[in-house]
């Protein structure tokens, strides 16, 4: 910023006619931060012909930091310059996403390689602290090696990325491989391509849709006997939801939630990777239903393999027409698991910040750019096709203990075989570690588990024969949620694991409202001590619930609450050498 040294700032002097004069800069110094014609000049050719709209501000970001590896202030600038936006709001959404790498004017460029170890519960039962320390001693300054956030592969923890190479039960030797080899980009996943998909009767029903052959009202009640519910946490009936969007007047959009940023939750990515026009039918359906113009896919940055996948594959669709009643629109996340919630989702695709929105309006009523909006979990559209071809019976006849449905279980830590297990709905957990998991891994003790990811709560092994679907466990302060089961066995600490959890959460805590910004962070701290002040615990996790905008600050407790109320043998420090 320039700096004015010749004016009249602090200057009581006069002008000679007896009025004092203005303190303010040179008129050859304008304020603010100039843009360079060489960055704006360089940042007009990389854009080249795409829009300059307002809601793909994150898009060009992710474009300028693919191309320089980072985001200097100067190309920061001249962004803005090029978009007509003030500098305040190219660089408050900047320094928002966690995937950004903002870096000031007085501050050195990251190395051109980094490398990120997932520290989720998961990960860090499997050894990631470990790795992460060995590799930030191997490579020192010259590669930066940094710990992240949940990458959405639990089941093969511990999991670190090269660049954006996902190593998978990854060591050392596995990581220094990559980074010899250069393997720094993602691997595409052997899928059910187009041609595959149309051979297997693919878009037959979206045909029919079209076509006059199958009527709205037929497809919502087949959604409706069916029990289909958002699969994405929240369980609201899909097609009651198809239902209140179609009543609010048009135009209307539609949202689709792939950022399943949960620590424990892999289902989405597993299901399109495997079959994504299995999920594009169904996306495509929803919105004739509703009469969407547009589609926005918000997918969450750690699978830009998927992603490749999509571009690919949505191509292909658009090509054989069969996207003409709806525009799609493929939209990358930054690192923020606050855009998990679907108001914030709905500004990030809009270009802002991931700041969940106060309700009413719900986005239903009045959702992206302001219009009605059906949002939908990309697992439920997934299942669109099977319940309408198959009849809703098929879907609703596979559950258990009383319940209805399927589920798609992410299942991670201490199991023999991990991973997405497609289950009844009400099965216990019990009866998905010995029927679906093959047991415990060997060694280990079933002592605890996460039903629902990291706001889903601890419950004890005691409470394993509890069915898992919505509503069965808010009794005891917990969630099936997006059906993220984490394992825990008599080698794990449940303390442990509620203070990974808050750590992850003061650091996704969008910090909109102070009970959840401040309340993660004193909790951390307090959990961090060697003895809980239990007491101080109970009334600061109550005010987050209470007071906390969104589900995030609301929930970010249910761990600290369990381990409080069941695993008190927990709160116990041993010494490490003794054991004691």
């Amino acid at each position: 910023m320039s700096t004015d040294t010749r004016g009249t700032r602090g200057s009581d002097q006069g002008n000679g006619k007896g009025i004092r004069q203005r303190s303010g800069p040179s008129p050859f110094f304008p304020k603010g931060r100039q843009v360079e014609p060489e960055a704006l000049e360089g940042i007009r050719a990389l854009l080249g012909d795409a829009s300059r709209r307002r809601d793909l501000l994150i898009e060009h970001l992710h474009l300028i930091q693919d191309h320089f590896g980072h985001l200097s202030a100067r190309h920061l600038a001249a962004l803005a310059e090029d978009m007509k936006l003030s500098m305040a709001e190219v660089y408050e959404v900047a320094t928002f996403y966690a995937h950004f790498d903002v870096v000031r004017e007085d501050e050195t460029p990251p190395p051109a390689l980094t490398i990120r170890v997932c520290d989720s519960l998961t990960c860090e039962m499997m050894g990631a602290r470990e790795l992460l320390a060995e590799l930030q001693k191997k490579h020192g300054d010259k590669i930066r090696v940094v710990p992240a956030p949940c990458m959405g592969r639990c089941d093969t923890a511990p999991v670190a990325e090269v660049g954006h190479n996902h190593i998978t039960q990854a060591d050392t030797d596995k990581v220094q491989a990559a980074v010899d080899g250069g393997h720094t980009h993602p691997v595409i996943p052997p899928y059910k391509d187009f041609d595959a998909y149309r051979a297997d009767g693919g878009y037959a029903l979206l045909k029919a849709c079209l076509d006059g052959e199958r009527s709205v009202e037929d497809i919502i009640e087949a959604l409706d006997k069916s029990a289909l519910r958002g699969l994405g946490g929240a369980g609201f009936p899909t097609g009651q939801k198809w239902k209140i969007v179609r009543g609010y007047t048009g135009p209307r959009l539609m949202a689709v939630n792939a950022d399943e940023g949960e620590p424990g939750t892999f289902k989405d990515r597993k299901h399109l990777e495997a079959d994504p026009h299995r999920f594009i039918e169904g996306m495509l359906i929803g919105a004739w239903a509703v009469e969407a113009e547009e589609i926005y896919i918000y997918l969450r940055d750690e699978y830009p393999g998927l992603r490749q996948v999509l571009l690919d594959e949505i191509a292909k669709a658009d090509e054989a027409g069969l996207s003409g009643h709806a525009t799609i629109h493929l939209r990358r996340g930054a690192g923020a698991y606050i855009c998990g919630e679907e108001s914030a989702m709905i500004e990030s695709i809009e270009g802002k910040r991931g700041l969940p929105r106060h309700r009413p309006p719900y986005v239903a009523e009045v959702g992206l750019f302001d219009r009605p909006t059906l949002v939908q979990n990309a697992e439920t559209l997934y299942w669109i096709r099977d319940i309408c071809e198959h009849g809703p019976e098929w879907f609703s006849g596979n559950g258990r203990n009383g319940h209805a449905g399927l589920r798609s279980f992410s299942v991670s830590g201490r199991v023999q075989e991990p991973g997405v297990k497609l289950a009844p709905a009400g099965i216990t957990v019990r009866e998905l570690i010995d029927e679906y998991c093959s047991g415990m891994a060997d060694g280990h003790a079933f002592k605890a588990y996460l039903p629902g990811g990291a706001s889903g709560g601890i419950l004890p092994a005691s409470l394993a024969d509890i069915p898992l679907d919505f509503g069965t466990l808010e009794k005891h302060d917990c969630f099936i949620g997006s059906a993220a089961v984490i394992i825990l066995s008599d080698q794990d600490s449940a303390r442990d694991a509620a203070l990974n959890l808050m750590r992850f959460f003061r650091s996704e805590s969008c910090g909109q409202c102070t009970p959840c910004r401040a309340g993660t962070e004193k909790a951390v701290a307090l959990m961090e001590r060697k003895d809980w002040d239990e007491g101080l615990l109970r009334d600061l996790s109550q005010a987050m619930t209470d007071a906390s905008i969104c589900g995030l600050g609301q929930a970010a407790s249910n761990p600290l609450k369990m381990v409080l109320a069941h695993f008190q043998a927990d709160l116990i420090c041993k010494d490490s050498e003794t054991g004691e």
